[in-house]
C-alpha cells in the first residue's frame, strides 16, 4: 500500500545525508576562516558607512525592497525525481501528506534568510529611526514571517501553471506589492499600506481560483525545479570535492578555444596542459567562479579605505580562487581515458601547477592595478609583492604536496 508519509521520510533522509556529506567539505577549516574574516571586515566597514549616510538616504525603500525580495522568493523543495513522472503521478490524490511536509520543510529551511537579512538591515533601521524601539523592528520581522508563509502558499498554487511567463509575472507582481507593504509599514503610511494589502489579497484570491481550474499538479515543473536546485548545490560542492551526481554543462566558446589551440604547442608533453585549459574555458563551474571572485575582490579593494585591509582582502580572494581551482585537477577523475595518455603523472602535476600559478598571477596583477587607478603606488607595490609571495608559497608547498599525496 502506498504510504506518502514514509516516502517523504525516505526522501528527506536521503537529502539530509547528501547535504551533510558535501557540506563537510565545503565548510572546512580554510573556507570557514576566510568567510569569518571577510564577514568581520565587511561588518566593520558597513557600520562605518552607515554613520556617513544623510537623512535624505532612502532607508525605507532599500530595506523594504530587500524584505520584499526575501519573502517573495519561496522555492519549494519536493525531493521529486525523474522516475516519479512515471511511477508516482498515478497516486497524486494520495500525495497530499507528502507535499504538506515538503512545504513545511521548505518554509523552515528558508527562515535563515529572513534572519540574515534582518541582521544585515537591523543596524540600518536603527540608524535611520533611532527614536523607535526594538519592538517595532521585531513587529516587522513578524510580518515578514507571515508574508513568507503567504507567498509560499501562493507559489505552490502557481506551480500548477505550466506557462513560465505567467509564473514570472505573478512573482514580479507579488514582489512589488510585498515591497510596497514593507516600505509603507516602515514609513507608517497606513493608507498606502491598506491599499497594498487589499491588492495583495486580490492577487492571492485570483491565483487560488486559477489553480483550482487546473486538472492537477505540473509534475514535470516540480521535478525540473528540484533538479535545478540540486544542480546548483552540486556545482558549488564540486569546487571542493568530486561530485558524481553533477552533470557538467559544457559550452564550446569557439573564440577562446581557438586562442588556446594557437598558444599550446602540439606536443605529447603538453597533453594535460591543453586539457586543463580546455576544461577551464568550457566548464562554467571554474571560469565563472574565477571571474566572480575577481570582480567581487576588485570591488571590495576599491571601496575599502584602509590600505592594509585592501591588501589582506586581495590575498584572501587570491587564496579563495586558488584553493577552489585545485578541484580542476580532479575534474576527470572518473574518466578511464586519462590512464591511456602516454604521459607521466609527474608531467600532469607540473602542467596543472603551472596553469594554476598563471591564473593566480593574473588575479594578482588585476588587484594591483586597482591601486594604480587609486593613485596609490605604495599599495600597488605591496599588493603585487604580497600576491607573488603568496602564489609561490601556497602553490609550491601546499598545493604541490596535496597533489603528490593524492
Amino acid at each position: 500500500m502506498f504510504d506518502a508519509k514514509a516516502l517523504f521520510k525516505q526522501r528527506f533522509d536521503e537529502h539530509i545525508q547528501t547535504l551533510s556529506r558535501y557540506l563537510r567539505y565545503i565548510l572546512n577549516g580554510h573556507t570557514t576562516i576566510a568567510l569569518l574574516f571577510l564577514i568581520s571586515v565587511l561588518a566593520v566597514y558597513y557600520q562605518q558607512w552607515l554613520s556617513t549616510l544623510s537623512d535624505s538616504f532612502p532607508y525605507a525603500f532599500i530595506i523594504g525592497i530587500a524584505f520584499g525580495l526575501v519573502v517573495t522568493l519561496t522555492p519549494i523543495q519536493t525531493f521529486l525525481k525523474e522516475p516519479d513522472l512515471v511511477f508516482i503521478t498515478v497516486a497524486e490524490n494520495k500525495m497530499q501528506p507528502y507535499f504538506k511536509r515538503a512545504k513545511v520543510y521548505s518554509f523552515v529551511i528558508q527562515l535563515y534568510l529572513i534572519f540574515i537579512v534582518a541582521a544585515a538591515f537591523g543596524p540600518m533601521y536603527t540608524s535611520a529611526y533611532p527614536d523607535r524601539s526594538g519592538k517595532s523592528f521585531l513587529f516587522i520581522l513578524l510580518i515578514m514571517l507571515i508574508f513568507k508563509y503567504l507567498n509560499m502558499s501562493i507559489s505552490w498554487w502557481m506551480l500548477k501553471i505550466r506557462q513560465i511567463n505567467i509564473r514570472r509575472l505573478d512573482t514580479f507582481i507579488r514582489f512589488s506589492l510585498s515591497s510596497g507593504i514593507f516600505i509603507s509599514l516602515i514609513l507608517k503610511s497606513f493608507i498606502i499600506l491598506g491599499m497594498a494589502l487589499i491588492l495583495f489579497a486580490l492577487v492571492a484570491l485570483y491565483n487560488y481560483s486559477l489553480s483550482k481550474k487546473q486538472s492537477g499538479l505540473a509534475w514535470d515543473v516540480l521535478v525540473e525545479k528540484d533538479l535545478n536546485r540540486m544542480h546548483l548545490f552540486y556545482r558549488m560542492a564540486s569546487m571542493f570535492v568530486e561530485v558524481p551526481h553533477l552533470k557538467a554543462k559544457v559550452k564550446h566558446r569557439k573564440i577562446l578555444t581557438k586562442i588556446l589551440e594557437s598558444r599550446i604547442p602540439f606536443k605529447q608533453t603538453k597533453s594535460f596542459a591543453y586539457l586543463d585549459r580546455l576544461i577551464f574555458i568550457r566548464s562554467n563551474d571554474y571560469i565563472s567562479m574565477y571571474i566572480r571572485l575577481i570582480i567581487l575582490g576588485s570591488i571590495i579593494i576599491y571601496f575599502v579605505p584602509s590600505d592594509l585591509i585592501k591588501i589582506i582582502m586581495g590575498i584572501l580572494f587570491i587564496y579563495m580562487s586558488n584553493f577552489q581551482l585545485t578541484a580542476l585537477f580532479h575534474h576527470n577523475r572518473t574518466s578511464m581515458w586519462l590512464d591511456l595518455y602516454p604521459v607521466s603523472e609527474e608531467n600532469r602535476r607540473t602542467e596543472f601547477l603551472s596553469f594554476l600559478i598563471k591564473l593566480t598571477l593574473i588575479q594578482t596583477v588585476i588587484y594591483s592595478l586597482i591601486f594604480i587607478v587609486l593613485l596609490d603606488f605604495q599599495g600597488f607595490f605591496l599588493m603585487f609583492i604580497g600576491g607573488l609571495l603568496f602564489t609561490y608559497l601556497f602553490n609550491n608547498y601546499f598545493v604541490k604536496n596535496k597533489l603528490i599525496k593524492e
